[in-house]
């Protein structure tokens, strides 16, 4: 539907914007006078028969302007916009501007008449239609109905405004659609004719010429579309006056009705239609019809590139060997596509260890025949639902018997932020374990937001259950290589105390990175690339670098000197960002893993409390960062600085050793939504877990593991 429609959509979304401003321009012009709805039928026709020969017709448009056709004393007819009060000529009837005449008769029919009416009535229907699917598809991804306003995470660009600009102009893009078919339909007389005639009113013969107090006198002019005057003075000769939802006949002598027609439902709905379609008589209503349009333009745009993307993410490999070939079975289950560059990764990886290896969606689970082991990769979306590509796999699972044992390992992909984390992935395991020709190797593991260094981790475990020594760096795991950039030195500082110094990096091109990303960097003569947390300070890189005796890309980094270059690129991070709307946040580091904590705290301009936690060898290795720890102390974008030295004291301070006596202060801010991100090496990770999991127990009685399952500790660690 997308794909057939999408270019009489865009030129009916590009027209209705031109179109949208065409209510507001006759709007505003100066021919609202009067409140019509205080401006009696009696007292207009009084003063129009007072200050004209004969007065034909008067029409009321949807802007409230008031216009007369009148025969003038020299004997000429003309028509005009009147003061309603005193029936004088405010100005000339408005005419539709040139290109709005245009863009309405493109709009309409893209100037093929019938034939362009059908198109665009047919386009309106199929929009409808995206429109109510992507309402089904955005309650399903955050698990309900009841839900659809719930927090979106932002896992991409056009998935996310995609989604909020989608829930937010639902309403008035269905009310187009709707209108745009009602009215199509009623071109092309598909629905009910009008058959209503006039109804004759039973006459009240005392009433003589009291027209003062009835109809015409209790009728406001905003409840009237049209009057059409008596030809002449005969009693035979009525006021026809149209009403938005009647038509009446009246006397002109007694003011009695003397017939009534009702509008039929299908001509109240016709008026209404064209009202809500065109923005006509409103600036407000016209305004949201002209950002509905821009959004129905951002949402084929956001939602091809979504698709683009996905689809180039979920193009298989090129097995070598055959479903029943096969000694490995990788199976996927990805509805954005992201977790088949893991699949795929894993498959690169076993076929050059030299194992036969067949990967496939989970949806084409069936059997095979040589398989020992099946690895599943499975995403969960929204709220714990199967992928577009496995919603099949469970029940297939207990159809298809395999004639041999497979030993099976699982791993989920999902996100923390939502409170179904990998649901589909645990259903699967369960599932597989109730099976009898099904042994689990390892137990289920989760990789939260694409995170190689859980991936990473569990690539270790298989390594050694399997006794293989299998290697996947987070460059396999790119769909595409990212083109790499240069960047110029800019600062460098000398190596201090402990091997480690500080360099600021500018890209010699414009590029977008936040603290918390990584730089992608390969020494010369490598093919394996090294990653570094990035600090974003005024538009440059500033990275912390330990040299290592053994360490390529650090001795390599230390040999450049200011205005040299260097090759790399930015990979995002997006799990490890410091959130805008967060009251407080713990930040807990050692060594290097200061590095992007010294971004967030530059680039800081909310309100939030941020507290840094930082544990190194000794006072002489603070001196690196002392500038800009001073610096965002005095600009109150860090509220606390607390340090640990190792190597100062008799007994050895730790990191960790800081947060048991601020035990109060970390307790309190996780229990208030606060967040602890933490970043260093893994054998300090440890240690700060142990003592959170400490505080937790004594100051809230409760788990580590509850706050994070809510998303509320985050960590780069290596």
């Amino acid at each position: 539907m997308a794909i057939s429609s999408t270019l009489f959509i865009v030129l009916a979304s590009i027209t209705g914007i031109i179109l949208a401003f065409e209510p507001i321009s006759d709007k505003l012009s100066p021919y609202d006078v009067v409140d019509i709805n205080t401006v009696s039928i009696q007292e207009t026709i009084a003063v129009l028969q007072k200050n004209y020969d004969e007065v034909i017709t008067l029409d009321v448009d949807e802007n409230g302007f008031v216009a007369a056709n009148v025969v003038l004393k020299n004997g000429k007819s003309d028509t005009f916009y009147i003061n309603p009060k005193t029936g004088e000529k405010v100005g000339e009837i408005v005419q539709k501007k040139p290109i709005f005449e245009f863009a309405t008769n493109l709009h309409r029919s893209l100037f093929l008449k019938s034939t362009g009416r059908f198109i665009i009535g047919f386009v309106s229907f199929l929009l409808l239609l995206i429109s109510i699917t992507g309402v089904i598809l955005i309650a399903k991804r955050q698990g309900g109905f009841s839900k659809i306003f719930s927090k979106i995470i932002k896992e991409d660009f056009n998935q996310y405004y995609h989604i909020i600009i989608g829930r937010y102009t639902l309403i008035p893009i269905i009310i187009i659609t709707l209108t745009g078919v009602y009215l199509s339909l009623d071109r092309f007389s598909v629905l009910p004719k009008d058959n209503s005639k006039h109804v004759e009113i039973a006459q009240n013969k005392t009433q003589q010429n009291n027209a003062s107090i009835d109809f015409f006198q209790s009728t406001k002019l905003d409840e009237v579309k049209s009057i059409e005057f008596p030809f002449s003075k005969d009693e035979e000769d009525y006021y026809y006056v149209k009403l938005t939802d009647k038509e009446v006949a009246v006397n002109q002598i007694t003011g009695q009705i003397i017939s009534l027609k009702k509008q039929p439902l299908v001509t109240f709905g016709a008026y209404y239609s064209l009202l809500l379609h065109t923005g006509k008589g409103s600036i407000l209503w016209s305004f949201v019809l002209l950002l509905s349009c821009f959004a129905i333009l951002f949402f084929i745009f956001s939602g091809f590139a979504m698709t683009l993307k996905r689809r180039k993410k979920t193009s298989l490999v090129k097995n070598k060997f055959t479903k029943d070939e096969a000694e490995y079975i990788i199976l996927v289950g990805s509805e954005t596509g992201s977790t088949f560059n893991f699949a795929t990764a894993f498959y690169n990886a076993l076929t050059t260890s030299g194992k036969r290896v067949f990967l496939s969606e989970l949806n084409q689970y069936t059997t095979y025949k040589k398989a020992t082991n099946i690895i599943i990769f499975a995403a969960t979306y929204g709220e714990g639902e199967a992928p577009i590509n496995a919603t099949k796999f469970i029940q297939k699972i207990e159809k298809v018997q395999q004639q041999n044992i497979l030993n099976f390992s699982v791993v989920g992909f999902g996100s923390k932020e939502y409170t179904q984390y990998c649901k589909f992935a645990i259903l699967v395991h369960a599932n597989l374990q109730l099976q009898d020709n099904f042994t689990p190797t390892l137990p289920i593991f989760k990789v939260n937001n694409q995170s190689f260094s859980d991936f990473d981790q569990w690539l270790q475990e298989w390594n050694a259950f399997y006794k293989m020594e299998l290697t996947i760096t987070s460059e396999n795991l790119l769909s595409s290589k990212k083109k790499e950039q240069e960047f110029k030195v800019v600062r460098k500082t000398e190596i201090n105390i402990d091997e480690t110094f500080l360099i600021q990096l500018k890209s010699t091109k414009k590029t977008k990175f936040e603290s918390g990303d990584l730089l992608s960097i390969t020494p010369k003569n490598e093919t394996r690339s090294r990653l570094y947390s990035i600090a974003k300070v005024d538009d440059t890189i500033l990275l912390s670098i330990k040299k290592h005796e053994f360490g390529l890309c650090s001795k390599y980094i230390n040999s450049l000197h200011k205005e040299d270059t260097m090759i790399a690129n930015i990979q995002k991070n997006v799990a490890f960002r410091l959130p805008q709307k967060t009251k407080e946040v713990i930040l807990i580091a050692n060594g290097t893993g200061i590095a992007p904590f010294l971004g967030m705290i530059h680039q800081k301009k909310s309100k939030t409390k941020v507290h840094l936690f930082w544990g190194a060898r000794t006072k002489e290795s603070f001196k690196i960062y002392k500038n800009d720890i001073h610096t965002a102390l005095e600009n109150n974008t860090l509220t606390s600085f607390h340090a640990a030295y190792s190597q100062e004291e008799k007994e050895k301070v730790y990191v960790q050793d800081l947060l048991i006596n601020h035990g109060t202060l970390i307790a309190n801010t996780i229990h208030n939504g606060g967040l602890i991100m933490i970043c260093g090496s893994i054998y300090m990770e440890k240690g700060v877990t142990k003592v959170l999991e400490e505080i937790t127990k004594k100051h809230l009685q409760s788990s580590l593991h509850k706050f994070k399952e809510n998303n509320q500790i985050k960590t780069d660690c290596y």
